[in-house]
């Protein structure tokens, strides 16, 4: 096994921490993991540079020997998996210990991370707000310290405004560098399979094992920014507006940075672009073909957002993907090499109780999802990135072009430096 003295859990007692992790489970049993694993050969866990790492599963994915349920009650009597997801099988060959199951937004389908089966967790930031979704319980089993990597997925923001939300890292890679056999699908257009964990050495360490990537990155000496102003930058929390500027100011300030604030112009075309009919076209299609769902066993919010797929038809949906097909090859044409830089999620975590009518919900989930659903409308790779100022954490979030996920990594590792 090749060491890398930046991933803790080389070094430190394996079987101390999962002592700890239990004992944290146990104090927040069934709300961050909906089902614990047991039974797992520890000898097992002493080859590869995931060795004694140890790591939650998103409720998406197959677990050879337990019922995959993707957050929902429907598919709680399902078989239990005969094998496991491709990117489940990677973990466990590289060594990880695989801790459980994680607590999600049913069917993956909501930036705010709420459940009605399981239980909503928490933001270990913000006591009594949300923790950020769909990969809510990934996040907070990472930044509780219970688990070092949160396996999940990201459709518009899955694994990225969590990371926001809950202090940690979230990288989405580029769609093809990750295998999504045996994970359901929320978009198999959009979806993308990626970690949350503590770190961007962390996240490359996982994305390397997920990817069958050898060569380690290293960071960046110098790098090249957009920011976009004219998108992702309105109706902003003041707390996240001036933890963003200071976080521009202190990357001016860093020697081999260059930082460009200029309209973007491809961007106008993609306001147009009706960004929800990825999710609720090929979600509904999914569901209603594999599993002849019953819209009324769902969260009724999720429910009301797959039958907005019944005022579309294929044709008018084909059409929605050759405007974002145009989209991508202007990003990649106009903005060659560039890197954008945002804010990761508009706004601090919304506190549970300011979520109870549906109008507010939606207002608020659309928000959230708005600046990174850019990446997975424009087939990206995007990380998240933890920065706190003035006692608020938002997250600084970096985007580049499909394929580029080294030099997306380089550069954050970069970043994460100079906002430390």
């Amino acid at each position: 096994m090749s060491r890398h003295p930046e991933l803790a859990w080389q070094e430190r007692d394996f079987e101390q921490q999962l002592a700890q992790s239990q004992d944290l489970l146990d104090k927040n049993d069934g709300v961050i993991l909906t089902q614990r694993f047991t039974g797992q050969d520890l000898s097992a866990c002493s080859d590869g540079v995931l060795s004694k790492a140890i790591v939650t599963i998103k409720d998406l994915f197959d677990v050879q020997g337990y019922v995959t349920r993707a957050g929902s009650v429907f598919l709680k009597d399902n078989e239990p998996a005969k094998e496991d997801a491709e990117a489940v099988r990677r973990l466990r060959e590289a060594g990880a210990y695989l801790l459980g199951h994680t607590n999600m937004t049913e069917l993956a389908y909501s930036g705010l991370g709420m459940n009605p089966h399981y239980g909503t967790p928490q933001s270990p930031l913000y006591p009594g707000c949300i923790a950020g979704g769909s990969t809510s319980g990934g996040a907070v089993s990472v930044a509780l310290g219970m688990a070092d990597i949160a396996l999940g997925s990201d459709t518009g923001g899955s694994l990225r405004i969590p990371a926001a939300f809950c202090g940690v890292t979230g990288f989405k890679p580029s769609q093809q560098s990750v295998s999504s056999k045996g994970a359901l699908p929320l978009s198999t257009t959009l979806d993308s399979i990626g970690p949350i964990a503590k770190s961007v050495a962390d996240c490359e360490a996982a994305w390397q094992v997920l990817s069958g990537t050898e060569q380690k990155v290293a960071a960046a000496h110098q790098a090249h920014f957009v920011v976009p102003t004219n998108f992702g930058l309105d109706n902003l929390d003041a707390a996240v507006a001036e933890g963003f500027r200071a976080a521009i100011e202190k990357l001016r300030q860093t020697p081999g940075v260059v930082i460009e604030e200029r309209p973007v112009n491809f961007l106008e075309a993609y306001k147009a672009l009706p960004v929800w009919q990825f999710s609720a076209f090929e979600a509904r299609e999914f569901y209603q073909r594999t599993f002849a769902v019953d819209l009324a066993q769902l969260d009724p919010r999720v429910a009301s957002r797959l039958r907005r797929a019944d005022t579309l038809d294929e044709q008018a949906f084909a059409q929605t993907c050759l405007q974002r097909q145009g989209l991508i090859e202007r990003y990649q044409q106009e903005e060659s090499g560039v890197q954008l830089l945002l804010p990761t999620v508009a706004i601090l975590p919304p506190k549970l109780a300011d979520l109870t009518k549906d109008e507010d919900y939606d207002r608020i989930n659309l928000l959230c999802l708005r600046n990174t659903t850019l990446a997975n409308v424009l087939d990206a790779c995007s990380v998240s990135l933890p920065f706190e100022h003035q006692e608020h954490h938002i997250g600084v979030m970096l985007t580049g072009t499909n394929g580029s996920d080294e030099a997306l990594l380089a550069a954050a590792k970069f970043v994460e430096k100079a906002l430390a």
